[in-house]
């Protein structure tokens, strides 16, 4: 949920400011306008990136959102009033889901649909599950609907889980590096730089380099863990725009190894999305539209948008994603055959195992990858200390 500042004049023309909540601008004059106030003034919040930190820190996890998915359609299956299975999983919840929980619970008790409730919990549950959520309320199938969200997020949990558990070793191996790195800098430099001092020897250009690097560890460690951080959160920032997002996927999808799995995992998030949110009877070009907006690539959700726009005119979903150029052939052949014989919904499911198949065994190609590069910087870096260390020492040996 975005949060916007207004300046409106009430019934007794008396000017008001304050803050409203809602998805987007449109949704915030219509919430004002449906308090019968004229609207002088709507401009969004922009929040700093400490707040965005603290925002994301405060939300519930994905585990969390999963098991409370599987726990409530599960709860509706059985019978029980959603009322109550949101009580009873408000009890058995973590704080931060908890809280979420009491929300919800507390608009439904206000005369609001389930659907409605989620969409004010500030971005808790993506766009797609709450118009799946929608749908299964207008449609009275609620809790098939529940249940195949939860499925589909145990699968997307699995998924994570094996990426992150391929990704472990040479991340560890990686930060030990660094580490090692930094103690030495801090306290083994500087007691050498010491010794060659005493002697008074020339030291050689490596050696130079070292005690340069090291003299700056010791007396500005601050300053660069400084511009470490802050060079992180604008670059954080930056690549949340439109332009530094779309050209960082654009270096992205050109790494080898790299660039082919994040357009697996695209494709097979798309490729589940769609197929849920046809299994839901949503139309096609509103499911194209909520896709785009969730996806998390603007290359793809700009090739999206474009299908939406064919679709819109007539064409056939395949024949529009055939004629957006990022997506591959296969994906349009399997949506036309699923069209032909009304099974799309399967077709994108079985796609998505495909694409999700493919990305695993990238991630094996990309740690196998990883583990010799990581071999060859550390052969460099050790190669390097130790010659700005022996060198010095194996002159001073010559010179008596």
């Amino acid at each position: 949920m975005k949060r916007f500042n207004y300046r409106v004049f009430d019934d007794t023309n008396r000017q008001v400011a304050g803050v409203v909540e809602a998805n987007n601008q449109a949704q915030a004059v219509g919430i004002l306008r449906g308090k019968k106030l004229t609207i002088v003034g709507l401009t969004e919040m922009k929040g700093s990136v400490f707040d965005e930190l603290i925002a994301s820190a405060g939300k519930p996890k994905f585990e969390e959102i999963t098991n409370f998915t599987r726990q409530l359609s599960t709860m509706i299956a059985s019978g029980l009033p959603l009322v109550e299975a949101l009580r009873i999983l408000k009890d058995q919840s973590r704080p931060q889901m908890a809280k979420v929980v009491e929300q919800i619970l507390n608009e439904i008790e206000g005369g609001s649909s389930l659907g409605a409730a989620m969409e004010k919990t500030q971005g808790t549950f993506s766009t797609v599950y709450v118009a799946l959520v929608k749908a299964g309320e207008s449609a009275g199938v609620l809790d098939q609907i529940m249940k195949k969200m939860a499925d589909t997020l145990d699968k997307q949990r699995e998924f994570q889980n094996k990426t992150r558990g391929a990704l472990i070793y040479p991340t560890i191996v990686f930060i030990g590096m660094i580490t090692v790195a930094f103690i030495m800098m801090i306290f083994v430099v500087p007691k050498l730089t010491q010794m060659y001092q005493d002697f008074g020897a020339e030291l050689p250009l490596p050696t130079k380099i070292l005690i340069g690097v090291s003299n700056f560890m010791v007396n500005y460690w601050y300053l660069f863990f400084g511009m470490l951080a802050a060079s992180f959160l604008i670059f954080r920032r930056w690549s949340k725009t439109p332009v530094g997002s779309l050209l960082l996927e654009q270096v992205v999808f050109k790494i080898p190894i790299w660039g082919p799995l994040k357009k697996d995992i695209v494709l097979a998030e798309f490729s589940r999305t769609m197929g849920l949110l046809s299994t839901a009877a949503i139309p096609i070009l509103d499911g194209l539209r909520i896709v785009a907006e969730t996806l998390g690539s603007q290359i793809y959700a700009d090739g999206i948008i474009r299908a939406a726009v064919r679709v819109e005119k007539g064409s056939t979903l395949a024949e529009a994603i055939a004629a957006a150029s990022d997506f591959p052939p296969i994906l349009s052949q399997m949506i036309a055959v699923g069209e032909q014989t009304g099974k799309v919904d399967e077709i994108l499911s079985k796609l998505a195992d495909f694409y999700e198949s493919q990305s695993e065994l990238k991630v094996k190609a990309l740690t196998t990858a990883i583990e010799p590069i990581i071999m060859v910087i550390m052969g460099i870096g050790v190669g390097f200390l130790v010659m700005a260390v022996i060198m010095p020492i194996y002159q001073l040996t010559n010179q008596f």
